[in-house]
């Protein structure tokens, strides 16, 4: 028992810092060291306050330790051995190893799309979903501010991928932080994206931080996590997503020739 909580808390450790590090960096940068220049970038003109970061925090280093406790779940107890998951390299390609992480992404967004629109249900929105919204114009800081009872819908996911594909330790771990990268993007409240990125295939497929800054903002639409292709086959993407992202870019760029 005490090697177990050893175990767990060196894994809630790693996610912790790699919470803090990722949002922390996206939050000193935009909202402290460049925030002049990134006026124009902002989405919303509303500033959050102290009380929202506090609760983002907060909410978030619990859903921390969620995740932790199902990655243990998986990764060292008994439970591994009816998974999929892999310690030796040489049990599938290299190139496998590399091409599950995008995998695992396309997994994910599916889950999360369904799972998102269930915890907007009426019957089960306040109980669970409400408390990230009250996040309605959030900052990387909500990128883990989940209930505590959608914090165990959000890591789920890693439970379905292990029973779905083989997928190795290393996988595992660059997926959930590359995810987790652009989880704080999506929060991030500044859109980022280069002028390029409006005009390229590109925008048909991936989400950007205005995408789902309008979701935080109006509640409903835009439920994707990483793409647009669920909103769009379904009918759920929000209709005024690509005149606000438009409206955005353009005073981005609006000095430009």
């Amino acid at each position: 028992m005490e090697q177990a909580f050893k175990i767990f808390l060196n894994l809630f450790a790693i996610s912790a810092v790699r919470y803090f590090v990722i949002a922390g960096i996206a939050f000193v940068v935009c909202y402290k060291l460049l925030a002049k220049y990134l006026v124009k970038n902002k989405i919303q003109t509303r500033e959050a306050q102290q009380t929202d970061f506090l609760r983002e925090i907060l909410h978030s280093v619990q859903t921390t330790a969620v995740l932790a406790v199902i990655a243990y779940v998986v990764l060292y107890t008994s439970f591994k051995q009816y998974t999929l998951v892999y310690t030796n390299p040489a049990d599938y390609p290299t190139w496998w190893l590399w091409l599950s992480v995008p995998v695992c992404l396309v997994i994910h967004d599916t889950y999360f799309y369904w799972m998102h629109r269930l915890l907007h249900h009426p019957k089960l929105f306040r109980y669970t979903h409400l408390l990230h919204h009250k996040s309605t114009n959030p900052t990387p800081f909500a990128s883990y501010s989940f209930h505590f009872i959608e914090a165990w819908t959000e890591g789920a996911v890693l439970l379905l991928i292990v029973f779905i594909i083989p997928v190795h330790v290393i996988a595992i771990a660059l997926f959930t932080v590359l995810g987790f990268i652009i989880n704080v993007y999506g929060h991030l409240g500044y859109e980022i994206v280069p002028r390029r990125f409006r005009s390229s295939p590109l925008f048909s497929f991936f989400n950007t931080s205005v995408h789902h800054n309008l979701h935080h903002k109006k509640f409903n639409g835009n439920y994707g996590l990483y793409f647009r292709v669920w909103d769009r086959l379904m009918g759920t993407e929000h209709p005024d997503y690509v005149k606000e992202f438009d409206k955005i870019q353009q005073s981005r760029f609006s000095n430009e020739k």
